[in-house]
């Protein structure tokens, strides 16, 4: 199956170029940020995230009156990029120490972390801390709250933190911002968590200062990654009967088998990787230093090596782990197989695929999983990211979910289209000949924000906003639709979800941000030709004069048509008539009784005389209702021999 996205950069070297002080691109401009109390700073995997706080910290501690850093990251193995590093040669004015005693992401029970972070707190002499966030979340509860006065706190992969509740990496981070003194800076690939539960309350994030770095600033100024595939296949029945289809061990690669609570997996990860690795070759031998596992390929007899991250006894995984971080050469692997392991925060430059079997449930994760493969190295020019996924079955009883499922898994791959894309800045078109400006495209009737609120949500928080949009089931549900009129999904459900996200936002607010999501998703990939002195954009597959955009014009577009699109274009008749009965069901209101009588008095002349069944999508508003009649009871029938 072809990639959904394909995309190419032009390798400036921007991004990883480096100034008089040896930060990268993302780097300076988060520095520029540097006196602010609270910073959130969303940039990609691979961009220098680490460093960046290291930068911003240092100045904390030297300029700022910050006696203490705090760095909480999600798992063990991520507390490496926060190692001991050397600034000064490349010009910065500190160096970046951590004494062993208090980087705790080491081997050890929860107990004597919390212990080594309650003598961390009161050794006046200690600066830098590097713990987990169970760590912190434990040691909040050990250590009297003020004593976070005058600290720094930074939480990688700030995602993790929810407003929910019951989340208590999030009420440890509200606790310290309503009765501290403390700075906090926040770090994430995508604000967005995919659990509809948003990641702070609005009244939390306005204290917040934003710094953005895109995929599209990080990809363009690479060196030498060029291009990147974002791709979907199919499977029936087990996934293990497909993975040789996409599995190339000629490439670096990391394999994310299924979770074992989901309808993907076989429910013993054990024999998963057994089958794989039958698949690959035979297992030849396993290094006992390193715990890798050496296997002879069935095609051609070449050893590759494999990192078996499944595998959750402590001693071998503690082995593999530990080589993974020192590991520093091409040829010192060839494949990870993982379960939950080497995602967030994991660097391996020389990945030149992810290949992921099963849904994942939110767009972080596939960021968090595209990143492993994105970061630029001179073995690659192309990086790929595979989701195996299985191929709804019209008598599988998770049918709905599996092509709900597919649906979202569209939708984030488009999204992430969007993410890759030079972004443009839309304009109130005031006068008819007005000159066009580079990289701005003027529309008329079109709002732009009046208020810092709503200019912070359409400058930063645009795509998470999309992605929440884009994950919503009943947006999904009229997708596909040729029946619900677009600007139904433009002016009814969006504005619907944009208020469930900002419950606070005035009528006024609400619409300029709905406007800002339906033009910037409508006017896809921001592709434009010249014919003349004439300029196009690309809008829904077509091609529209930009001194003819109109908001009123735009709204009479479906801003997500290509979702259903890149299906129809992707997958077979058969497929695609179970997702477009499958949806039809779920939108169809009828009682039985009235299907009944259709069935029975109706539809049977109606064949007769047209020789066919009545079409879902007919002009008629007589045959759509025999059309989904059929629908409606086929779906009850296969409700009734599930159960």
């Amino acid at each position: 199956m072809p990639n959904l996205v394909d995309v190419t950069y032009a390798q400036t070297g921007d991004s990883l170029n480096t100034n008089a002080m040896g930060m990268r691109d993302m780097q300076a401009k988060a520095f520029v940020a540097k006196k602010a109390k609270y910073l959130l700073l969303k940039a990609p995997p691979a961009s220098g995230k680490s460093r960046a706080l290291m930068f911003l910290a240092l100045d904390k501690l030297f300029n700022q009156n910050i006696k203490k850093v705090i760095v909480a990251v999600p798992e063990r193995s991520i507390g490496a990029s926060f190692a001991s590093t050397d600034l000064k040669t490349h010009g910065f004015f500190a160096d970046w120490d951590v004494e062993h005693k208090y980087n705790l992401c080491t081997a050890g029970g929860d107990k004597s972390k919390v212990n080594a972070f309650v003598s961390f707190m009161e050794d006046s002499a200690a600066t830098i801390l590097i713990c987990t966030h169970a760590t912190l979340r434990f040691a909040f509860d050990a250590v009297n709250e003020n004593q976070f006065n005058n600290c720094l706190i930074a939480i990688d992969e700030f995602h993790h933190v929810s407003a929910d509740a019951e989340n208590r990496l999030g009420e440890v981070m509200r606790s310290i911002m309503k009765n501290t003194s403390a700075h906090i800076i926040a770090m994430t690939g995508s604000y967005f968590r995919g659990d509809s539960v948003p990641v702070l309350l609005p009244e939390e994030e306005e204290k917040f200062t934003k710094v953005i770095y895109n995929y599209y600033q990080q990809l363009n100024g690479y060196k030498h990654l060029k291009t990147l595939g974002i791709g979907y296949h199919f499977y029936q029945r087990s996934y293990l009967t497909a993975i040789d289809e996409v599995l190339d061990t000629d490439k670096k690669t990391i394999l994310h088998i299924p979770n074992v609570n989901t309808g993907e997996s076989t429910k013993d990860k054990y024999k998963e990787v057994d089958q794989i690795l039958d698949i690959i070759g035979e297992v030849a031998s396993q290094d006992e230093k390193t715990g890798l596992l050496y296997v002879k390929r069935h095609k051609d007899g070449k050893i590759i090596k494999v990192a078996d991250l499944v595998n959750d006894n402590p001693k071998d995984r503690d082995k593999v782990a530990a080589y993974l971080r020192e590991m520093n050469d091409v040829d010192d692997l060839d494949l990870i197989i993982a379960l939950g392991m080497a995602k967030e925060g994991f660097d391996w430059p020389y990945c030149e695929h992810a290949l992921t079997v099963g849904y994942r449930g939110s767009l972080t994760e596939v960021i968090q999983i595209i990143g492993r493969a994105t970061r630029d190295s001179s073995n690659k020019t192309h990086s790929q990211f595979t989701n195996l996924i299985a191929q709804p079955d019209a008598e599988d009883d998770a049918v709905k979910l599996s092509v709900n499922n597919m649906l979202k898994a569209i939708s984030a791959s488009l999204l992430m289209e969007q993410v890759l894309a030079p972004n443009f800045i839309f304009k109130t078109r005031k006068f008819p000949d007005e000159e066009h400006e580079a990289g701005t495209i003027k529309i008329g009737g079109f709002k732009e924000p009046k208020t810092d609120r709503v200019k912070t949500i359409v400058e930063n928080d645009l795509n998470d906003l999309k992605a929440r949009i884009l994950q919503d089931e009943q947006l999904l549900k009229a997708l596909p639709s040729d029946v619900i009129d677009p600007e139904v999904i433009n002016k009814v459900l969006i504005p619907k979800i944009i208020q469930k996200a900002y419950p606070d936002l005035t009528d006024e607010e609400l619409e300029v941000i709905r406007q800002h999501v339906v033009v910037d998703s409508a006017i896809k990939n921001g592709e434009v030709k010249e014919v003349g002195d004439k300029k196009f954009i690309r809008m829904a597959g077509k091609f529209v004069n930009i001194d003819d955009l109109h908001i009123d014009l735009i709204d009479k577009v479906n801003p997500f048509q290509k979702a259903f699109e890149v299906l129809s274009k992707n997958v077979t008749a058969n497929l695609l008539k179970t997702i477009q009965d499958t949806i039809d069901a779920g939108r169809i209101i009828m009682t039985d009784e009235e299907a009944v009588i259709l069935y029975r008095d109706k539809i049977p002349p109606f064949m007769e005389r047209a020789k066919r069944e009545p079409n879902i999508n007919a002009s008629d508003p007589q045959e759509k209702r025999l059309a989904e009649a059929i629908v409606y009871l086929r779906n009850k029938r296969r409700d009734r021999s599930k159960a």
